[in-house]
C-alpha cells in the first residue's frame, strides 16, 4: 500500500470509532450526510462549501441497505459502501468519512455532536429531526443552495436512455 492509499484508508472510520476519531479533528466540526452514489460536480461544490463552513467536515455516508430503503430504485446504490467511502475520502473538502445504516443520522449526529449541520437546499431543515437535536446544544444547521442540474437520479436516468 502506498502512502497516498494510506492515507484515504486513514480518512475512512468505522461507525464504533467514529466519536473517538471525531475528538481529534478540529473544530467548528461540520456534519454533512447522503448516498453520494455517483459523485458529481454539484456533490463536490456542495461538500467544498461546507467544509468552508468549518474546520473540519465529517461526511456519513448511507450503507448500501439504508440507501435501498430510500427508495432510488432496487439496482441503487450504484457502487457500494465501501467504494463509495473510497471515492469521497479522496476529496480534499472531506476530513472524516463514516456510514450509518439507519434511514436517518439522527443517531450519529446525537453521538458526535457537529457544529454545524449541513444538508442540500432541497431539504426543509425545519422539517428535520437532527437540526432539533443539533440546535438543542447551540450548533447551527444550514441548508446550502441546490445546485440545480445535478442528480445521480437523473443522470442514472439519461444513461439507461440510451
Amino acid at each position: 500500500m502506498t502512502d497516498s492509499t494510506a492515507s484515504l484508508i486513514e480518512k475512512i472510520c468505522s461507525r464504533a470509532d467514529v466519536v473517538e476519531r471525531v475528538a481529534r479533528l478540529p473544530r467548528p466540526l461540520v456534519f454533512t450526510n447522503g448516498v453520494f452514489d455517483v459523485l458529481h460536480r454539484g456533490h463536490v461544490l456542495y461538500l467544498n462549501q461546507a467544509r468552508a463552513l468549518g474546520a473540519s467536515l465529517l461526511v456519513a455516508l448511507n450503507t448500501d441497505s439504508s440507501a435501498r430503503r430510500l427508495g432510488k430504485g432496487d439496482d441503487r446504490p450504484l457502487n457500494r459502501e465501501a467504494d463509495r467511502a473510497i471515492v469521497m475520502a479522496a476529496l480534499a473538502s472531506s476530513s472524516l468519512v463514516t456510514w450509518f445504516d439507519e434511514d436517518t443520522p439522527l443517531q450519529l449526529i446525537t453521538e458526535v455532536k457537529p457544529d454545524i449541520l449541513v444538508k442540500g437546499g432541497d431539504y426543509d431543515m425545519r422539517k428535520l429531526a437532527e437540526t432539533q437535536v443539533v440546535e438543542s446544544y447551540g450548533g447551527r444547521a444550514l441548508a446550502l443552495p441546490f445546485v440545480a442540474g445535478y442528480s445521480t437520479t437523473a443522470l442514472v436516468q439519461r444513461i439507461r436512455k440510451t
